[in-house]
């Protein structure tokens, strides 16, 4: 039912608990929260509904309206104490409102005692909370419990990460190995870890392993062909990529597309990539795409990246943002860990958890609402839409929402390396505290570049655009465009980073 014909039935059904209910799941799966909100927040007073309330509160949550959110899951708790989907709700969006979650979360526990989910986010409340030991504990002693639980050793080997222990990462997966060295989803689990890491000759050491306990050919396959790519072994590579069925082959399509660059088939690469770009791969194809037609000299790349003034903004944003100083400290809070994420372009500094912008500090939604009229703003003076370009492509006449927000503090030698956001449509970077520059240091120390591949790819292509930063200042760019830092001396570097989501 689309959301208009539900819009219906819930007006005619003013009184239908059913009705109202479906009404909410299409707002929430086409982006009319707005609209129904009132309709659900009346009918949840009138009926003095529990679920009602709930849903009043998940359509809140999804506008990034956290305050509004936790009244009206306050009162769905107060109306329905012993419903377990609604105390993991309350709790979840406490901690994302960067409020005290511990306790909700130990609630939602009491009820649902056997779910992962909840104990995941409990463990996130501890963290939050400066209790990094115990969230630590917490995890490790449910694992020791459940050695079979996948999520649990993901989140926990990120946690440990982020701790500054890295090297201690896989260590309750490889505890869990050798409890049940048959069980193949602790090995792919720890398949997926070693990738996010780009830990690599790891990877191919485990896979090794794995193959005299588990008989998943297709699995020992996919990683062996992953390791050999991403180690450059060439003719290793080529013959596992070529002994791939069909299924296998369009799951590893990225990574043989990498595979081509970084062996110089420039040619077989632009193959590739026009293949999948005909696909569902193509938000992960865009950034190979960019440089391999740069490589190749198609125009095709004028048309997808040459026109940088019109599809990347330089504001100055220190008039609309509060105070720089009070929200430097804001910001500095929330760097708990001090470690990195496993699977992030950080290095040498800490990524703040959860999303940002959902946070009710006064700071922080003046910080947002500063971002959503400079994002407005952007899209408003983007060129007009082209349906096969990946950041023109969109509709924008919808509301602006964001897929992530955080803050990353970047110490001396901090940089990031070259990535993308495949997930986004838009990307930034908010500077807030810049290090000063060394007299020995080169004039790009800490600046942003655009369009230089992955380091790891090894492509002759330097940035097609090098941004100073300076406190104040906002950079708007396409997600799928190569983006990373330069390196610094000493000092520290404190941003914000956002991506706007692809309108619904």
């Amino acid at each position: 039912m689309s959301f208009d014909q539900a819009l219906i039935a819930a007006r005619y059904r003013r009184d239908d608990e059913d009705a109202l209910s479906e009404l909410a799941q299409a707002a929430l799966a086409e982006g009319q929260e707005e609209s129904a909100l009132p309709v659900l927040h009346g009918a949840a007073q009138r009926l003095d509904s529990a679920l009602l309330w709930q849903w009043t509160g998940l359509l809140h949550r999804a506008l990034d309206e956290h305050e509004a959110a936790l009244a009206a899951f306050a009162e769905a708790a107060a109306l329905a104490p012993m419903d377990k989907s609604i105390a993991h709700g309350r709790a979840r969006v406490a901690l994302e409102s960067g409020l005290p979650a511990e306790i909700l979360f130990q609630r939602a526990l009491q009820l649902s005692p056997s779910d992962g989910d909840v104990l995941l986010g409990y463990a996130a409340a501890l963290f939050a909370d400066g209790r990094l030991g115990d969230a630590e504990a917490t995890l490790d002693n449910a694992l020791a419990r459940s050695p079979l639980w996948t999520e649990g050793h993901m989140k926990l080997a990120q946690l440990r990460s982020r701790m500054g222990n890295k090297d201690r990462a896989t260590a309750s997966l490889e505890r869990a190995i050798q409890q049940h060295p048959r069980q193949e989803q602790l090995w792919v689990a720890l398949f997926r870890l070693h990738v996010q890491a780009e830990q690599f000759d790891s990877l191919d050491e485990a896979v090794a392993r794995a193959r005299s306990h588990v008989r998943a050919a297709d699995t020992l396959l996919t990683y062996e062909a992953i390791a050999a790519a991403e180690r450059r072994d060439t003719a290793r590579a080529d013959r596992l990529f070529a002994g791939l069925g069909t299924d296998l082959r369009r799951s590893l399509e990225v990574y043989r597309i990498r595979h081509l660059l970084r062996s110089g088939r420039i040619g077989e690469a632009c193959m590739a990539i026009d293949a999948a770009l005909r696909t569902d791969l193509a938000p992960n194809v865009w950034p190979y795409a960019a440089a391999a037609w740069r490589l190749a000299g198609d125009p095709r790349s004028e048309w997808l990246e040459g026109d940088l003034d019109s599809l990347v903004s330089i504001v100055d944003l220190t008039a609309e943002l509060p105070d720089l100083a009070g929200l430097e400290q804001a910001l500095r809070k929330l760097h708990i860990g001090g470690g990195e994420y496993l699977d992030q372009s950080v290095r040498g500094g800490s990524q703040t958890d959860g999303p940002l912008f959902t946070r009710v500090d006064p700071a922080i939604q003046a910080l947002r609402r500063a971002v959503v009229g400079a994002v407005e703003r952007h899209v408003h003076n983007l060129p007009p839409r082209d349906g096969a370009h990946p950041l023109l492509a969109p509709r924008r006449d919808r509301r602006i929402r964001f897929s992530g927000s955080w803050s990353v503090l970047l110490r001396g030698s901090g940089f990031h390396a070259n990535h993308v956001h495949p997930q986004g449509w838009i990307s930034s970077a908010l500077y807030v505290r810049l290090p000063e520059r060394g007299t020995a240091e080169p004039k790009s120390a800490s600046w942003l570049t655009l369009g230089e591949p992955q380091a790891e790819l090894g492509l002759p292509l330097p940035p097609v655009r090098e941004i100073e930063p300076k406190a104040g200042r906002l950079v708007l760019f396409p997600s799928w465009m190569w983006h990373g830092t330069r390196p610094f001396a000493a000092g520290e570097r404190l941003t914000i980073a956002f991506d706007v989501a692809h309108p619904i």
